[in-house]
This record gives structure tokens, C-alpha cells and sequence, in this order.
């Protein structure tokens, strides 16, 4: 596969955002980078390491984090190598220590061997701030596919981008060069990615702001939400994660789920059928 896509240009640029789908399962690993400072957070590095620190190296990136969102064996397969490569923190939610450790469980399951497993540095919890260059997301607690199930937001002026009186515009950028809009996207959105890498881009015209994020896991995906039959997992919980804390997100939070297409809080508040009216 050819991951050869442009550097993003950072007099023009207001982030480095690259997804690629890792792994057996095609969890959707995220580099989020700062263009000035060239600091980078790892969102769920599950599997193919040497994949993701070629692109780090690509766009001269420096690792300041590596966050899990769950400890579901495909969102963590790639958390010890890609520690010892960066000497970056591994940041996970104390709730989700023991599915963690867990890991020959988690294998068996599958059939495959189980990833080396590393220590813990820092315990997430609702509300801490994690900060890289000038960005800056919020954790935001949602259990339900698993005990210590964790997003990351990062608000409209993540990263400073405050000037005004203009329209936005989003795009997502494929392998080819090809640039889609995000509404484009979700008319798409019924065909994953497969294997494809994604580099997703703003465009910051004079007085663009940045839509918010929203890096949800496995809880919420285009058209569905995490499933709550595995170890841990609560109907009640992810419920409750859902209605009291993504859907009070604005309807231009641009998601990024753990699988599969990128969506909108909008669109799911008013397309998802998990979350309508009963």
C-alpha cells in the first residue's frame, strides 16, 4: 500500500491530522500534530507500529503522548512498541487496568497471540486536559463498551484558531490526492475506508475556525454505537455515556469513531437509530 500523501502545509494548515485503519479489526489509529511545534498525540495505536512512526518521521513528528481509548486488544496491540520507539506516556482511563492486563483473554478470543503489555504512566479521569503544542482536548469519561471507556474533544478553538467572520471548511484528503467535504463524507460514509489512509485537513481561509472534534473510541460510530457484549460492556452505561455527554456536544463536532467512517454529532443526534426518540 502507498501511504505517500503530501505534508500539510503549516502557513496554511491548522493541524496535522492522519488516520489510518490498523490491525486485523481496522481500528482507526489517529496522529493529531501540531504544524508550528511538530508535537503529536497517538489516539489507539492498535497494530503495524512501524507504519505509524513512519509517518511520524515523514512529518517530522514528535510523540508527547500515546492515548488509549479503551483496552480492547486491537486498540492497544501497538502500545508497548510504540513506547519504547518514543519514550512517550501511555495514557489510559484506571477503569480499564484490568481488561488491560487481561490481554491472554482478550487473544485466546480472537485466536492470536497477545501483544507485549507495558506499564501504565498516567490514569485519565473526566475532565483532565491533555496538552500538545498549542492544542489542547478534554477527556470525557464514557463507559459502556467497556468500564473506562474515554473520548477526547477538542473544542472549536483547539489550538487558538479564533479569527472570524468567515465560512468553514473540512475536508478529509485520501491516498490519491482526492479531497471530499465532510458532508460529502457522510453521504459516503456507507462504505468503510478498508485500508485506506486519510489525511484530514481544515483549510484555515481568513477567519476560518475550526469545527470541534470528537475522538469517540468505540462508543459512538457513523450509524451505530459500540457493541456492550464483551467483558465489561453495559447497555445502561453507554446509554446514559451517549445521552448525557456526546449528544450535549454541538452538532458540528466532527467524529472520528474507533472504526469505520468519520460522522458529525449532528448527524448522528438526528440519523442514528440507537439514539431516536423510543
Amino acid at each position: 500500500m502507498n501511504d505517500g500523501l503530501p505534508t500539510l502545509n503549516a502557513a496554511t494548515e491548522g493541524l496535522i491530522h492522519i488516520t489510518i485503519p490498523v490491525g486485523m479489526l481496522q481500528c482507526n489509529c489517529s496522529i493529531i500534530g501540531d504544524p508550528h511545534t511538530r508535537e503529536a498525540l497517538v489516539v489507539d495505536p492498535g497494530d503495524e507500529v512501524t507504519r505509524i512512526l513512519d509517518l511520524l518521521g515523514r512529518h517530522r513528528l514528535t510523540v508527547k503522548a500515546i492515548v488509549s481509548t479503551h483496552a480492547h486488544i486491537d486498540h492497544v496491540g501497538g502500545l508497548s512498541k510504540l513506547h519504547q520507539y518514543t519514550g512517550a506516556p501511555v495514557l489510559m482511563h484506571r477503569d480499564d487496568l484490568p481488561l488491560y492486563r487481561a490481554m491472554e483473554m482478550q487473544a485466546a478470543f480472537l485466536g492470536v497471540q497477545p501483544p507485549e503489555l507495558i506499564e501504565i504512566d498516567q490514569l485519565l479521569k473526566e475532565g483532565d486536559s491533555l496538552r500538545w503544542g498549542s492544542f489542547e482536548a478534554q477527556v470525557i469519561h464514557t463507559p459502556g463498551h467497556t468500564p473506562g471507556s474515554v473520548s477526547l474533544y477538542l473544542p472549536h478553538d483547539a489550538g487558538k484558531v479564533t479569527v472570524a467572520d468567515a465560512a468553514k471548511k473540512f475536508t478529509v484528503k485520501t491516498e490519491a490526492g482526492e479531497e471530499i467535504d465532510i458532508d460529502d463524507l457522510l453521504r459516503k460514509a456507507a462504505n468503510p475506508q478498508s485500508s485506506q489512509e486519510i489525511a484530514a485537513s481544515e483549510e484555515l481561509e481568513k477567519g476560518a475556525v475550526r469545527p470541534p472534534q470528537l475522538f469517540s473510541g468505540d462508543t459512538l460510530f457513523a450509524g451505530s454505537i459500540g457493541r456492550t457484549d464483551l467483558w465489561g460492556g453495559s447497555m445502561h452505561q453507554i446509554m446514559e455515556s451517549l445521552r448525557t455527554k456526546l449528544m450535549h456536544l454541538p452538532d458540528d463536532t466532527v467524529v472520528f469513531p474507533g472504526h469505520g467512517p468519520v460522522t458529525t454529532i449532528g448527524h448522528e443526534r438526528h440519523l442514528n437509530p440507537f439514539l431516536q426518540p423510543g
